[in-house]
């Protein structure tokens, strides 16, 4: 009789746990729209405010070059109505295996209309202070660092928002004025701090910051590609050129391992400095991270 009570104790339990988790979105009678990193979370709440409910597949610490969705995940995108795909190496693999478990779910490519520049190897960044093409590399999937590539994947977030609810167009166009505003004084606050700033390059672990050092008129040196630990002689390399260029900062992702960049960092009598290219809060973050960046350029 006793373990009977445990064992109905336990199935009550796990019945209100359920009943809990019968989502507050179906109890909101909200669309669950689905995002791969959480700056897009900022980007559609930006156009659709509290219309719909947001899902972020990469969890927060979480790499997106390498995450893989979790069960309970895959269960929450059976019921999402659109996925904001961005170009992020996760969804190669699992953006095919999200749509056939939810055949009714609409991938959108915010990425679409903008055209991808190389990322960068260490390897190449002689020919990058010369400005010489690269070729044969990988494309750059972080096209959310740009603000005035965000304008374009705000566009196409608006367009598929509209003709999925399109009694609320006005309410999304609205929205995406307003937002298109705030990412045009984004731009020019951070253009304005880095006019100020003496040195134009800077070091970064992995490769993240190419398309904002491009609108920003700078130039990242990157340490890692494509996950690949730089070999003996081209530390030696990245060493000697910081110590030419008086470069004593390392920029790295907190995503990633600090050893390596620690280690240069010694050799250079330098530091290392976290910065993080996924937060949520989006505007804030980049000002924050120009500031960090213009303060260890001057």
């Amino acid at each position: 009789m006793k373990y009977i009570k445990i064992i109905f104790s336990v199935l009550l339990s796990i019945i209100l746990l359920s009943s809990c988790s019968i989502s507050k979105k179906e109890i909101k009678g909200k669309p669950v729209i689905a995002v791969s990193i959480l700056p897009q979370k900022y980007f559609v709440e930006q156009i659709a405010g509290d219309l719909v409910n947001v899902e972020v597949i990469v969890k927060p610490g979480s790499n997106p070059a390498t995450y893989s969705p979790t069960s309970s995940q895959m269960m929450t995108l059976a019921e999402a109505k659109l996925y904001f795909s961005i170009g992020v190496p996760f969804e190669k693999i699992w953006l095919g295996k999200i749509a056939k478990n939810n055949p009714n779910l609409k991938i959108i490519a915010t990425q679409k209309g903008i055209s991808l520049r190389n990322m960068e190897s260490y390897k190449d960044f002689k020919k990058i202070s010369k400005k010489t093409n690269l070729k044969n590399s990988q494309k750059d999937p972080h096209i959310w660092l740009s603000p005035e590539l965000v304008e374009i994947q705000a566009k196409n977030i608006a367009n598929a928002l509209i003709a999925f609810d399109p009694k609320n167009k006005n309410l999304y166009l609205n929205n995406l004025n307003k937002f298109t505003a705030k990412l045009i004084q984004l731009h020019q606050i951070i253009k304005t701090k880095f006019s100020k700033t003496s040195h134009r390059t800077f070091l970064v672990f992995h490769p993240s910051w190419g398309y904002f050092a491009n609108e920003f008129g700078l130039t990242q040196i990157p340490i890692q590609f494509e996950g690949k630990t730089p070999t003996s002689i081209q530390m030696e390399d990245i060493i000697s050129f910081a110590q030419k260029n008086d470069i004593k900062t390392i920029f790295i992702q907190k995503q990633f391992n600090k050893k390596i960049a620690q280690s240069i960092a010694e050799q250079i009598g330098g530091k290392v400095l976290s910065i993080d290219p996924l937060a949520e809060d989006y505007y804030n973050n980049l000002i924050n991270i120009a500031d960090k960046m213009c303060k260890e350029m001057n």
